[in-house]
């Protein structure tokens, strides 16, 4: 995978807080990384090892069982682009955004088809790994959605809580 990563530096999304004067300075692991990979089933241990080690190596404050949901998700959504998208999108990009308390993994791709999480079907073998991903970031306390790029393609997030959620 190649490593895109701006480091450090924080790009504002939504629900992010605004630095103003007089405020703290993002925290040291706050910032937006990018890596770039071809859309081959090889990506995929590749992408959530990827992730995996980026949280470590910026000492991001996520609990266990946050980043296990996180890399299933990473790995269910590198999947579908790999096995949907990958004749219109031969390549993929896998964004983690950290900010003071969530941390927020999308995977894009250029191919126009939004996909939608679809209902458990018993009989089916496949076919649920939105439905999990979703799944996975509403017991988190998180946030999911698929969104239209400016070129055509598509972008498909979660944004979870550093912290688990208690219930």
């Amino acid at each position: 995978m190649d490593d895109q990563g701006s480091g450090p530096g924080p790009r504002p999304e939504d629900g992010e807080r605004p630095v103003e004067a007089g405020t703290a300075a993002p925290l040291p692991y706050e910032g937006v990384w990018r890596f770039t990979a071809s859309a081959v089933d090889a990506s995929v241990p590749q992408a959530r090892h990827a992730v995996r080690d980026l949280l470590l190596r910026q000492g991001v404050p996520v609990a266990d069982d946050v980043v296990q949901g996180l890399l299933l998700i990473v790995s269910e959504l590198v999947t579908n682009a790999v096995r949907h998208a990958a004749l219109l999108s031969p390549t993929l990009a896998v964004e983690v955004a950290v900010g003071a308390e969530w941390v927020r993994v999308s995977v894009e791709d250029n191919h126009p088809y939004r996909p939608t999480a679809l209902e458990t079907d018993h009989g089916r073998t496949g076919g649920r790994g939105l439905l999990l991903v979703r799944e996975i970031t509403h017991e988190a306390g998180g946030l999911c959605d698929v969104e239209h790029t400016a070129s055509g393609g598509k972008v498909v997030w979660a944004a979870l809580p550093l912290k688990p959620v208690r219930l």
